[in-house]
């Protein structure tokens, strides 16, 4: 599901649909600053649509703050891990091979949700929302700041690694031994 968003909503918004995605991407200059706050009202919006109609398909009260705790330092070294992965794969893929993104994205958080403690939420908006969802997929309100804080503390690593790796702006990429399409001519022309 998360490819088909990506595929579809990509050429619209860029698929943002993770405030620290959106934070990430704003910083590496890929996003207006003055547009940051709506995407992520729009995304915590959704987020919670989200949770609403999921709700309403299974015939669950449309919001009930969550019981299920997750709390301790594993869950937010999970949450961390899994925020830090993503972006990883978002600036590993975008560089030169965008056309990758949504699918190595999707497989990523897919396997997250299998190696991470926390269950890989790795987005902002989506804890905030599952917060006011008391099934199995929730989070306790008092547990999801510490998710919040931890994930906008992967993107942050994940974002200063890989600009690091590969920068993405030409002026950047002329420091460093690498082909950029943009500077060198190597791909189109």
């Amino acid at each position: 599901m998360l490819v088909t968003l990506i595929l579809t909503f990509g050429p619209i918004s860029g698929a943002h649909f993770n405030p620290a995605v959106t934070l990430a991407d704003a910083s590496r200059g890929g996003l207006a600053w003055r547009e940051v706050p709506v995407y992520v009202a729009a995304q915590i919006v959704g987020a919670f649509a989200g949770v609403a109609a999921a709700h309403l398909m299974f015939s669950q009260p449309v919001f009930s703050a969550s019981q299920h705790v997750r709390s301790g330092s594993a869950q937010l070294f999970s949450e961390f891990i899994a925020t830090f992965g993503l972006l990883s794969v978002i600036w590993g893929c975008l560089r030169l091979r965008s056309a990758a993104v949504p699918f190595a994205v999707g497989a990523y958080i897919t396997s997250a949700y299998w190696f991470t403690a926390s269950t890989s939420f790795a987005n902002p908006a989506v804890t905030l929302a599952r917060a006011a969802s008391n099934t199995f997929a929730g989070i306790r309100p008092a547990d999801a700041p510490g998710f919040i804080v931890a994930q906008f503390a992967g993107a942050a690593g994940a974002t200063a690694l890989f600009h690091w790796l590969a920068p993405l702006l030409p002026k950047d990429a002329a420091r460093v031994a690498v082909p950029h399409p943009e500077t060198d001519g190597v791909y189109g022309e």
